[in-house]
């Protein structure tokens, strides 16, 4: 009897007064995402920008009431920051680390298999799968081309995890692309390319290199949110710099 009670006491204390704190915020944290309308969301504001509750509202096809209920637990479990001007109401996610959680939730998804109906949604598929913003830096084809040029110039090392060299930190600045060192983000990171199944730059440096990117005119954002071409100075600068050419995002990798 006493071998039996102490085999169930201590099965007690592995499942009860052993288990790890951290438990209930991973379940609620899990319970945030896990409903379609809040995971649209979170979605559509990977494009690192500011969206009203009408426009997120419109984008997740629910009323306006709904999606208010949904932005109010996001807010409130710290994924969403919330922002107000006059009568218009903004929300966007609440910053990098929301963002590369998002991200690494859906690289574990499979691929939607879905065929475009139309000629103008085959369109915007395209141009997503060629050059998009992910969050604060650039993916697709894009994203990738300039990581694999960082990578064959020894500028980026890919072997031990994505970090920059001494070379790779020396080529930013002289490309006038200032990264800020002062925080805790990595200064460079893997984040796995949802189109192309491989990973891009992200951290400081690919957060740099896409502000810089927008601020010198190389790209410019196109149709949907997220869309972006490069402009002729852009390929210009980047054939000049790293290589890269317009071809190169034309043609899917296989």
């Amino acid at each position: 009897m006493t071998s039996r009670a102490n085999r169930t006491t201590g099965a007690a204390g592995r499942t009860g007064g052993g288990r790890d704190p951290r438990a209930p915020g991973l379940a609620a944290l899990a319970a945030l995402v896990a409903d379609e309308t809040r995971a649209a969301c979170l979605l559509a504001l990977l494009d690192g920008r500011a969206w009203t509750a009408g426009e997120l509202a419109r984008h997740a096809g629910v009323a306006a009431s709904t999606l208010s209920e949904h932005l109010g637990r996001l807010v409130g479990g710290g994924l969403l920051a919330e922002e107000r001007q006059g009568r218009h109401r903004y929300v966007r996610l609440a910053d990098a680390r929301t963002a590369q959680l998002v991200e690494d939730l859906v690289a574990q998804v499979a691929p939607a298999e879905h065929r475009p109906r139309t000629l103008r949604e085959a369109g915007a598929a395209s141009a997503m799968a060629r050059a998009r913003t992910c969050y604060d830096h650039l993916a697709g084809r894009l994203g990738i081309a300039l990581t694999d040029a960082l990578t064959a110039r020894g500028l980026l090392r890919q072997d031990t995890g994505f970090a920059l060299t001494d070379a790779g930190v020396a080529w930013f600045g002289a490309a006038g692309i200032g990264l800020d060192r002062t925080g805790r983000r990595p200064l460079a990171r893997a984040c796995l390319d949802w189109t192309e199944r491989r990973p891009h730059l992200a951290g400081v440096s690919g957060a740099a290199l896409c502000r810089h990117a927008f601020d010198a005119g190389w790209c410019v954002r196109i149709g949907t949110r997220r869309a972006v071409r490069l402009t002729p100075a852009g390929e210009r600068a980047l054939s000049e710099l790293l290589g890269v050419t317009a071809e190169t995002l034309e043609c899917p990798r296989p």
